[in-house]
């Protein structure tokens, strides 16, 4: 028999949702064959099958919410593959729990095998002269959270203590005292709504789906760890409009309507390109800078926000990118987009102003290197050549990794792409 597991169809993706499946216990499917749709934080995808065989069992059913990426669906005809066990086997086979502890025992001194740092086997502490399971990353993660694994309880194989274990027990663990005097550091204790004055009753509790934790988590992390700082300016967007009307007459017998928004983001790449150290990532190796100006779009849909990408946006004609943006949109808000359309880019662009909001600062789309929000295009009053005048203003505000986009590199950024919204001809030279 084989196993079909839950596939991890990104690289952050630890559950999803089965949404549904296509086969039925009894048919026979062929490699290639869609099998089931999967519902993670940002989009449905369908599942392939890599194998032939009949459809034995089906292990998970359409609509089950948190199934774990690798946890066994399904199951086929086969002769090359054994089983996994399922997740309520509490009895598992001798030989691989001798395998497992095997694997588990300190190496010898005298024998150094050829490891990665993270796979490394490392030295386990001991309880009441026992020997205490833990995977290495639940290890590390356990030092580095100050926490005793002597006081845990594994929920891996054989009571192994693994990395949701730490996770679970967070800062209100057992820590791993400093000295025999140093006291435990005390939990941070959230309150209830009810502790802050909200009574009981007074509201109704909506459940957080994958997509609003993922988006909580990540723009905590983002907002927590990167240092950041917001540059501010206004664009005089009249010629902009001017030039925008005659694109569009002339694309009209296309049935192509661009929008300010597709200006933004050709000009935002082509000021990336002008000014490539804004055109970066942050990582602990040194500074990445990008070939290519990948530039994400804020999309809102429903219960969150997702950031699909124009890819190469500065070698792409307005024609192009506003065809693009309108698919990736109406994908993005289906949740048909597949993960490397919305994964990854080197900037983003979030436009508010459609919405009426003047200005306003988003929080970093980790790992790109700076945001820019896009306020309303407004009729305001300004002074040119001395004299009181009336113009429409928009206005921008780029969120600067510090780590990378230094003050004076955010400001030639803001520059150039100034120049280019407010003299279109300029992003086409």
């Amino acid at each position: 028999m084989t196993d079909i597991l839950m596939p991890a169809l990104s690289p952050t993706m630890e559950e999803g949702v089965l949404a549904k499946w296509h086969v039925k216990v009894g048919d026979t499917v062929s490699a290639g064959d869609v099998i089931a749709e999967i519902e993670t934080d940002k989009a449905t995808m369908e599942v392939e099958a890599v194998d032939e065989g009949e459809v034995l069992e089906i292990l998970v059913e359409a609509g089950t919410e948190g199934v774990k990426v690798n946890t066994p669906i399904a199951r086929l005809s086969g002769d090359d593959v054994a089983p996994a066990p399922k997740k309520d086997d509490a009895k598992a086979e001798p030989a691989k729990a001798k395998e497992a502890q095997k694997s588990e025992a300190p190496a010898k001194s005298d024998v150094k095998p050829a490891q990665s740092p993270d796979t490394k086997a490392q030295a386990a502490p001991t309880k009441d002269g026992e020997r205490i399971f833990a995977s290495p990353l639940a290890r590390r993660l356990a030092k580095e959270a100050g926490l005793d694994l002597a006081s845990l309880k594994g929920t891996g194989p054989h009571g192994r203590i693994v990395k949701a274990d730490i996770e679970s027990v967070g800062k209100g663990g057992a820590k791993a005292s400093a000295s025999a005097s140093a006291p435990a550091a005390e939990p941070r204790k959230v309150q209830s709504l009810e502790q802050q004055g909200i009574p009981a009753g007074s509201y109704d509790l909506v459940p957080l789906d994958g997509m609003r934790k993922a988006i909580a988590r990540r723009l905590t992390d983002s907002f927590r760890d990167v240092p950041h700082f917001p540059l501010t300016i206004d664009c005089d967007i009249d010629g902009l409009l001017a030039a925008r009307a005659r694109v569009n007459a002339m694309l009209e017998k296309d049935g192509v309507k661009v929008s300010v928004n597709d200006f933004v983001i050709k000009a935002s790449a082509m000021a990336l390109k002008a000014v490539p150290e804004a055109n970066a990532s942050y990582t602990p190796e040194g500074i990445a800078m990008h070939h290519n100006a990948d530039v994400a779009m804020a999309v809102a849909i429903d219960g969150g926000l997702i950031t699909p990408i124009i890819r190469k946006a500065e070698t792409k004609s307005l024609r192009q990118i506003s065809a693009e943006s309108k698919d990736l949109a109406k994908r993005a808000r289906d949740r048909k987009l597949k993960p490397d359309e919305f994964q990854g880019g080197t900037f983003s662009v979030s436009n508010l102003g459609m919405f009426g909001i003047k200005s306003f600062a988003s929080i970093i789309n980790e790992p790109q290197g700076a945001i820019m929000s896009v306020g309303a295009g407004e009729q305001r009053p300004v002074v040119k050549d001395g004299q009181l005048a009336v113009a429409t203003v928009m206005t921008v505000t780029l969120t600067c990794d510090h780590r990378v986009v230094d003050g004076a590199v955010g400001a030639r950024f803001l520059q150039v792409f100034k120049q280019m919204i407010e003299d279109p001809v300029t992003m086409l030279a």
